[in-house]
Order: structure tokens, then sequence, then C-alpha cells
């Protein structure tokens, strides 16, 4: 007995002078991998978003905690981890490197560069997940961005911090508009960062060299998670893609970012879901979808002047199918964005590019920003757009019309045509106004529909030179006056002159 008493004692005191390991509560083994995913059981301390260390120096994400597991995922090579290998959680929320280091850059989905240039060192790292502004903090829209797209700017126009959704079928210029409006934004001091969500690797190879081209580069990040990256890159992309707009709104500048496109990262976080074993809903979307896109987008914003003043401006891009507005994740984004840009099949293919329905565009907010000039002149043109339509469709069915419903619709394709822009080419608020003013003043019903380019170019020439006057005063004024418009109806009536003398 008195054997047994001190093998006790000895254990006792061997207990109460054992130096226990802390890093036992917070190190566990890999249970399972399945799928692209790791389950780990009883890993204690754990937050969502967090990053955890593996044994072999990988770190990869918390993407699911339940009761008695957690869920992760990779950012790294899958092949290399095995079952029972160790993993530690790190206590540290995904985040990035930020600043204007990354401008002219190409990164992945996690913000490392793909583009084979240089390290980038940034100096401030921001989370990936962050909180939206306060609507405390927050300023209403008042200023304009413009996209240089006449249909856009006249009709529909965007104020900074706006989230201004782009929808419609695929290849109908959803893309093109965006791209576009980031070529406008040269010399005007806002930088821009466009996230590619699951497209091809050519297709961002060439909107690079255009942006280079147009040098437009200088003020724009590339976050590329391609069609061939895991789908956890494709889900993380646009948070990167806010953080680094975030960097610019939160140190007084303006930034602008396009997310090209959610549709492809909806089908990713349902990927990710279904891999996970989370209960799938409608249309096999996990239910929270839709906060998985309203947080994004809501960290647009605008700042109050006594918080920075700076802005950040969304571009969301969404693919119908078959124009149905109606599916579950265009009607998610719509509900969350302050107005939509529709593109529509029939109008793209007929040649009319940007191919904006002029009935399912609208811009919520964006009127209280849009300069005073345009305001004035293009106040009709949707109006007059509308009826043209309307007229247009009743004219294919009626053999006799009225002298005025034919004045209505030979205006309708005039303004048509004058809205009509080539890829690429964004033009200054000021041209625009010159020649929406000619088109909704019926100053092209001596000209023929073929001409109404040839006047714009000319016209624009003039600006350039002769009417250089003109020009600047638009652009001093932003606004109308007796003055300026004595000039533009100078200006159109030389421009008739010759284009009529040709």
């Amino acid at each position: 007995m008195s054997v047994i008493q001190d093998l006790l004692k000895k254990v006792e005191s061997q207990i109460e002078s054992a130096q226990l390991d802390d890093n036992l509560a917070w190190k566990w083994e890999i249970s399972q991998i399945q799928d692209w995913v790791i389950i780990v059981e009883w890993l204690h301390d754990v937050r969502f978003s967090e990053l955890v260390e593996f044994e072999n120096g990988m770190k990869w994400l918390v993407m699911d905690i339940s009761m008695d597991q957690v869920g992760i995922l990779p950012l790294g090579n899958y092949a290399k981890l095995k079952e029972w290998m160790i993993v530690k959680s790190t206590g540290q929320i995904l985040s990035v490197w930020v600043g204007e280091e990354f401008l002219g850059r190409v990164v992945n989905g996690i913000g490392d560069p793909i583009d084979g240039k240089w390290e980038i060192k940034a100096k401030e790292i921001y989370p990936v997940e962050r909180i939206a502004t306060s609507v405390i903090e927050r300023k209403p829209v008042h200023q304009s961005l413009s996209t240089g797209i006449k249909s856009i700017d006249s009709m529909v126009p965007i104020g900074k911090w706006q989230r201004e959704l782009i929808i419609g079928d695929r290849q109908t210029g959803k893309t093109t508009v965006a791209i576009d409006t980031i070529l406008n934004q040269k010399g005007k001091n806002v930088k821009c960062v466009y996230v590619a969500i699951g497209q091809k690797e050519s297709k961002i190879r060439v909107i690079s060299e255009l942006l280079k081209e147009q040098g437009a580069m200088e003020y724009t990040t590339i976050v590329n998670a391609s069609i061939n990256t895991p789908s956890v890159n494709q889900y993380l992309a646009p948070y990167v893609g806010a953080a680094l707009a975030e960097y610019y709104m939160f140190n007084n500048q303006d930034a602008l970012v396009v997310y090209d496109d959610l549709s492809k990262h909806a089908v990713a976080y349902r990927e990710i879901a279904l891999l996970l074993r989370r209960p799938p809903g409608r249309e096999a979307y996990p239910g929270d979808v839709f906060y998985c896109h309203s947080r994004l987008l809501e960290r647009s914003a605008k700042l109050e002047e006594k918080y920075g003043g700076g802005s950040s401006t969304a571009l969301p891009i969404i693919e119908t199918q078959s124009n149905d507005v109606s599916a579950y994740i265009p009607t998610n984004v719509i509900s969350i964005t302050d107005g939509q840009i529709f593109l529509e099949a029939d109008l793209f293919n007929s040649g009319i590019r940007p191919a904006i329905n002029v009935w399912l565009s609208v811009s919520r907010v964006g009127g209280s920003a849009q300069l005073k000039a345009m305001k004035k002149v293009a106040g009709k043109l949707r109006l007059e757009l509308a009826t043209f339509r309307e007229l247009a469709a009743f004219a294919q069915f009626a053999s006799d019309l009225d002298e005025s419903t034919q004045n209505k619709i030979e205006k309708g394709k005039r303004l048509v045509e004058m809205l009509k822009q080539w890829v690429s080419t964004p033009l200054p608020f000021y041209k625009q106004v010159v020649v929406i003013y000619a088109g909704l003043n019926d100053h092209f019903k001596t000209l023929e529909v073929k001409d109404v380019l040839s006047f714009e170019k000319v016209a624009f020439w003039k600006m350039d030179s002769s009417f250089k006057w003109l020009t600047d005063e638009l652009i001093e004024k932003e606004d109308i006056n007796d003055k300026i418009e004595d000039g533009i109806k100078k200006l159109i009536e030389e421009t008739l002159v010759e284009i009529s003398g040709k």
C-alpha cells in the first residue's frame, strides 16, 4: 500500500511541477481533407476570416465555424497538405497591403503581384473585410463622376460614391462601359481599381494592354481572380479591390472600383458554401449571398469633409440570361445599388452601341450630381427617345402616318445616331453638351442620319481650334448662360454649313 502511495505522490509532484505548453490550446491536427476543404475538429479561439498556419508554413483561411469543427479553404498549394498535419490559429484576420504602390500593377485575388514586375513594398495593411462607413460620416451624392459616354452622362448620370449597376446579357458591352469610364478618369485625380472575377486570362490581357496604350494604368490597379484560380480567390477578389479603393477614400482621394462581375462572384461563393456542406437555398445559392454582396457594396461612400472628404464609387456588373432581370442574383444586386444601366442584346445586335435600354436604365441619386450644363440641355432626351421607341414600334404596323408623327420618328433616328459612340473614345462633358444641344433643338433635321456623326467630328474639331473660347467657357462655368448658348448656336451653324458644302 505504501508503494502505491509513494507512486501517487511522485505523479502528483510531477504534475504540479510540469511546464505546460501554452500553444496546446490553439494547436490541433487535420482530421479530414476533401474537395479542397480542410476539416479541423476542436480548434479553439479561432475567428471567421482568420488565417491559420500549418506545420509546413502555409497559411489558409477559416471560412466555416461550427460547434465542433472548423472549415478551412486554401490560399496556396492544396497538394502539400496531409491528414494529421498540425494546424494552429494565428490570430490574424485576413488583410492585404494597400497604397499607391499598387497603381499600374496586376495582382491576384489576395493582393499578390502576378505581372512579373518588382515586389510591391507598400506601407499600410487594411483588413479584407471591413464594416462599412457609418451614416454619420457619409455625405450625400453631389459631385459628378463623368463616364465620357453620351447616353450615360446625359440620361443616367453617376455621382461620386454612387453604386451604379451595369447589367445585361453576355457580350452586350458591359465591360466596355466600365473600361471607358476608367479611361475617362485620366487627369481627374480618380484612382481606379478593376476587379476581374472568373474571367478568361486572355480578356484580362487585352484590357491591361488597352489601359496601358491609353495611359490609364498609371492610375489603375487590376485585381485578377481568373477562372483558373480556386473559388476562394474569386470570392475574396472584390473585397481586396474594395480595400484598395478604401485606402484612397480614407486618404482624402477619390476612387472608382469596378466589379466584373458579381454573377461569377456569387457562383464562386455558392461553390464554397456547397463544399462546406452549408444548406443550399434558392437556385442552390447559400442563404447569405445577399449579405455577401450588400456588405461589399455598402463600403462605397463619400466622407464628410471633417473626415477627409474622400470617396469610393462602385460599378458592379451583373450578367443576365435572356434579359431576365427578375432572376435571383440580378434582383438582389438591383435592390442594393442606386440604379442600373441596362444593356439590351437586341439593341446591341442592331448596331446601337452602347446598347442602353432607356426604359429600364435609371440613376436614383445621380441627378443631384449632374453638371448644370448637361442637365439644362439633356432634360428632354429620355422622353424624346422613349417616344421614338413607341412610335417606331407602332409605325411598323401603320401604312399612313401624319406629318407630326413622321417628324418625331425622323428626329428620334437622328438622336439614336447621335448617341452612338466608338469603343475607348470617352468624350469630355463640354463636347457632349454641344452635340446633345444640337440634336434636341432640331438642328439635325437638315442632315441625313448617316451625316450626324460627321457633324460631330467637325464640331469637335472646331471646339479645339476656332471655338476654343467656347470650350474654355464651358469648362470654367460648367453651366450655360446666354453668351455660351449663342456660341453653341454659332458653332452649330458653321458646322452645318461646312457639312452641307461637302
